[in-house]
């Protein structure tokens, strides 16, 4: 199994989660490292923290979509449990930056590389990803950076 950072912190909590008969958060946890073994498995080598994150932030993703549809359903029930998994994964991901955040950091690239036009997306696009790997959500970035070349 993963022999880095988080995968420990996640071990070591899952074993702290088993003595206190946390039940959701075992189930997490437990999952968690399901998906991360996996991983390795697909890699067919040990993960780096930083492939991880990737992975532990893709999960997080999948749980988001899950809300989504329950939402839509209306199954409140299913939205609230969702929910406290996804506090449970989020609590391993680096700290999320906010819209606002974005928003100003995508300026500031924008301005850096001259982009003027939705032609120049991916530049943008690209650049934002590389510099906040693992601290932004893509589809957060694209919506921000779509907006703000529409205006340019």
């Amino acid at each position: 199994m993963t022999g880095n950072v988080v995968a420990h912190r996640i071990q070591s909590d899952l074993k702290a989660a088993v003595k206190n008969r946390e039940k959701t958060r075992i189930g997490v946890l437990r999952m968690v490292l399901s998906v991360l073994q996996n991983a390795e498995l697909e890699e067919r080598e040990e993960l780096s923290d930083e492939k991880e994150l990737a992975v532990i932030a893709s999960y997080a993703r999948r749980i988001k979509e899950s809300i989504e549809e329950y939402t839509k359903a209306g199954r409140d029930d299913l939205v609230a449990r969702e929910g406290e998994e996804l506090v449970i994964v989020m609590s391993y991901l680096p700290e999320q930056m906010t819209m606002e955040d974005i928003r100003r950091e995508a300026s500031r690239v924008i301005a850096e590389l001259g982009a003027a036009a939705p032609r120049d997306m991916g530049r943008v696009m690209g650049e934002m990803m590389k510099r906040f790997k693992g601290k932004v959500d893509g589809s957060a970035v694209n919506e921000v950076v779509t907006e703000l070349l529409k205006k340019a």
